[in-house]
């Protein structure tokens, strides 16, 4: 058994040919570009490419695996010059049947259950190359549709105010889904603003899996947020024992940000442009009467079935800043650690402090250290704007 770093949403601004997929995302966030910068300066090993759905990225991922550069392998996963392995997957958004808007993500072992998937879809998205588009479906619908296709599927930052299942849309399941049906989804994805001991106070939460990912919208976001996955191999067959927690294979660690950087951890009066930080949970603005954007932390308290309780199985969560949110850390001071410890992940986990103070200033290594420990002092988010490092 061993040990892997994954990020599982990372979305694609563009396809080889310079034509969108991801209106909001970046252009420089193609299939391969993200590929190469997640295994060379990031240090992942595992990666789920999000809005592979459409026939643009399909023709990208099918060019490489003509040149030789990735390939389909046993057990499912597209693996990039045997060095990193690659779930691809789509985002997909629903009409529930209450009005409330949900992204979910599906992830497939191979590109026929891909295409078989994109096909289908196409019926119910106005256009099937642009990603996250609105298909009218509700999530069980979509849930059937990703099994019938081969693949898996997992409701995504389902926290946040806007297209997120408890966020936006449900209190519980049984809204939407069968016992049945529930049962067949591995996992949630927390998203920015959350963490386990703000999610474990769900019991329906209890038997998922929680997935820490990027929802990386340009290439320095990728593993903002990652998991540590422990499994046989690396391939999709062995990926989906991990989220379903067989054969011992589980999410052993969860390294996100701390919920407070979320842009959407408190609630925010956008009139008084005013967060809301004490420990009351409000609907409306006790200064101008307006309604909230309800944030994170607040709509899981009003939601809450019981206090922090974590089950056996939960990975422990790690706060972490990235390296590029650090103050003091720009593109110059990364390229230097990146050329004297190869990637993040070695910066992050592996390089010792004495080894930072060789390379940068005492203060700034001493910033670095505090980050990758969870211990730095923050301001929390809301409304839409990040927290920050103070």
């Amino acid at each position: 058994m061993s040990k892997y770093f994954a990020d599982l949403h990372i979305h694609i601004g563009a396809a080889g040919d310079g034509k969108p997929v991801k209106i909001t995302a970046s252009n420089s966030l193609t299939f391969e570009n993200i590929v190469k910068e997640s295994k060379t300066r990031k240090g992942l090993d595992l990666i789920g490419i999000i809005d592979c759905a459409s026939p643009r990225v399909q023709n990208d991922i099918e060019e490489m695996i003509e040149s030789g550069e990735i390939k389909e392998i046993e057990g499912g996963g597209l693996k990039y010059k045997e060095d990193i392995v690659i779930i691809p997957g789509a985002e997909i958004e629903s009409r529930e049947e209450n009005g409330g808007m949900v992204h979910y993500l599906a992830y497939f072992p191979f590109v026929d259950n891909l295409k078989e998937f994109s096909t289908i879809m196409d019926q119910y998205i106005t256009n099937i190359n642009l990603s996250s588009q609105v298909t009218g479906l509700t999530g069980s619908e979509i849930l059937q549709i990703t099994e019938a296709a081969g693949g898996i599927m997992v409701p995504a930052h389902v926290f946040t105010p806007h297209k997120s299942f408890y966020g936006n849309a449900f209190e519980s399941y049984k809204e939407v889904f069968t016992e049945q049906e529930w049962s067949s989804i591995p996992a949630i994805e927390l998203g920015l603003s959350a963490d386990t001991d703000l999610a474990d106070r769900l019991s329906e939460l209890s038997n998922k899996t929680f997935l820490s990912n990027s929802d990386a919208h340009s290439i320095p976001k990728i593993a903002r947020e990652y998991n540590v996955i422990e499994m046989e191999s690396l391939n999709f067959t062995q990926f989906k024992k991990a989220l379903f927690r067989q054969d011992n294979q589980n999410i052993k660690e969860n390294y996100g940000l701390d919920p407070r950087l979320g842009k959407y951890h408190r609630s925010f009066c956008p009139d008084c442009n005013q967060k809301f930080i004490d420990h009351k949970t409000r609907a409306v603005c006790p200064n101008c009467g307006k309604k909230l954007i309800k944030g994170v932390k607040d709509r899981i308290l009003e939601i809450a079935d019981q206090e922090i309780k974590h089950p056996s199985h939960r990975g422990e969560y790690i706060h972490q800043v990235p390296l590029l949110d650090i103050p003091g850390i720009g593109k110059k001071t990364l390229a230097k650690l990146l050329n004297n410890f190869n990637n993040e992940m070695e910066v992050i986990h592996h390089t010792k402090f004495s080894e930072l103070k060789e390379i940068l200033n005492d203060k700034l290594a001493q910033r670095v250290e505090k980050a990758r420990k969870g211990n730095a002092k923050i301001e929390s988010g809301g409304g839409g704007n990040y927290g920050k490092i103070v």
